[in-house]
């Protein structure tokens, strides 16, 4: 199990779709076929079948539409805050670059340091970003930097290093097929997995111009990683069983102030209570 908790803690969910640009270099079509139609044949060579028409694609290939972070900033005055942060955000979703988003992620990570927490992020979420990062020319010699000895500095590549927490490694060691899923994880240890959407669903909502959508999707995933994250540090000892309670306070907080805005959130919460049964998610089974 991980051995530190840092004071700057990043859990983190990236979405990403087959980029339709990717297809036309790649198979050679033409500029103007329509990106539902490129999609389909990025799946049809990816090894479509009937069963399953969307099969999983390199992430090289794919574009990265959204990331989302939970922040947990522990004060020099020893305030804990939380906070959620989308990308892309504001009133210009829709004009945010896949450059922007995965520089503005990738930069701000070089200058904070945060410990990066994810699930089965060293072999996907990180691994698109880097990919990506690379075939849109970006450079982010901040976040790349690897110290020579452990104790130098920030390493967000090392397998079993403490900068960056893949949840899945520490659930399932060496259980290969065995690993739950985050939805599985989470709903059997009374928090929300997946809600309205699932991981299929993106690249059509994205065709569908709903992007709102997908950062909705996102934001949750990235809370039941959070939260999935808390009950593993409250395993591992980092929160006594008060200490514990108290984290899951602050969620049901955030969660309360970010509601009135964003229906999902709302729904969140509500799914929440219901695994939780007649008591406060806070109070129950931890």
């Amino acid at each position: 199990m991980f051995k530190t908790v840092k004071n700057l803690v990043w859990a983190f969910d990236a979405e990403w779709i087959p980029d339709p640009q990717a297809g036309r270099v790649l198979y050679d079509l033409p500029d103007d076929l329509p990106d539902s139609e490129v999609m389909q044949e990025m799946w049809r060579q990816g090894g479509a079948t009937e069963e399953n028409p969307t099969p999983f694609l390199k992430t090289v290939m794919c574009r990265v539409v959204s990331i989302v972070v939970v922040q947990r900033l522990v004060h020099k005055d020893g305030r804990v805050t939380l906070n959620l942060l989308p990308l892309p955000k504001g009133q210009a979703v829709h004009q945010e670059s896949e450059a922007a988003i995965v520089g503005t992620f990738l930069e701000a990570m070089g200058e904070r340091q945060p410990q990066l927490v994810g699930y089965n992020s060293l072999a996907a979420d990180l691994r698109i970003l880097v990919q990506r990062a690379i075939t849109m020319g970006l450079r982010c010699p901040r976040f790349a930097f690897r110290p020579n000895k452990p104790w130098e500095g920030v390493d967000y590549f090392a397998r079993g290093g403490e900068s960056h927490l893949d949840l899945k490694d520490y659930a399932t060691p060496g259980w290969g097929s065995g690993s739950p899923s985050l939805h599985e994880l989470a709903v059997l240890s009374g928090i929300p997995g997946k809600l309205d959407t699932h991981g299929d669903q993106v690249p059509l909502l994205w065709l569908d111009g709903k992007l709102e959508e997908i950062i909705a999707y996102n934001e949750c995933d990235a809370l039941t990683t959070y939260l999935v994250w808390l009950r593993m540090a409250h395993f591992a000892g980092h929160f006594n069983s008060e200490e514990y309670q108290l984290e899951q306070e602050r969620v049901w907080q955030l969660l309360q102030q970010e509601a009135p805005n964003k229906a999902h959130l709302a729904r969140f919460a509500n799914a929440w209570l219901q695994l939780a049964g007649t008591r406060h998610p806070t109070h129950a089974r931890g």
